[in-house]
């Protein structure tokens, strides 16, 4: 089941419980996590990424934020955050 799938049903099954669901997809973050792949892998990515400046995890942070702080009466289905550079 893709992301926006399971995130749809999740929200359709807990709506009524006024649980709020949000997929928040960040783009290329600089983390320790890109370290924990393969060389070939961590190639790829630097291919279709290229050299751009990558957002930090507070900025992932500060977008939560904004989602867990709407008033009640507020959802927010998706939230997708990339670097100004980036490209896909």
């Amino acid at each position: 089941m893709g992301r926006e799938r399971l995130q749809r049903a999740l929200r359709q099954e807990v709506t009524e419980q006024h649980i709020r669901v949000t997929l928040v997809e960040p783009g290329a973050v600089a983390t320790e996590l890109a370290g924990h792949n393969r060389p070939e892998i961590l190639s790829a990515l630097r291919d279709s990424i290229g050299d751009i400046q990558r957002m930090d995890a507070d900025d992932i942070a500060d977008a939560i934020t904004y989602v867990v702080t709407r008033p009640r009466h507020v959802a927010l289905n998706e939230v997708l955050i990339r670097p100004t550079e980036q490209v896909r």
